[in-house]
């Protein structure tokens, strides 16, 4: 496998680079490699893995009191209705 190194990369690209990897939970060095083989038409494009970050700014936002409520919830809609099953 061949090296290539890149000079002249200016600080907010760099920066960018690093943020999007991150995102991806990639290294600079793989999500480099893979915008290059997207962008010369190399490797398998997966369709169903696309990585969403809409609810991002939700992440992290409940206090203790909200996400016991939020469990309780969801552990009430978990139960088995017996009637349903008998």
């Amino acid at each position: 496998m061949k090296s290539i190194t890149i000079r002249g990369i200016e600080s907010p690209v760099a920066e960018r680079l690093k943020n999007e990897a991150h995102l991806e939970g990639k290294s600079v060095n793989q999500f480099i490699k893979d915008i290059i083989n997207e962008r010369l038409g190399f490797g398998n494009k997966k369709t169903h893995t696309a990585t969403y970050h809409d609810l991002d700014h939700l992440f992290g936002k409940w206090d203790e009191k909200e996400f016991q409520q939020i469990q309780r919830k969801i552990e009430s809609e978990r139960k088995i209705d017996e009637e349903l099953w008998a």
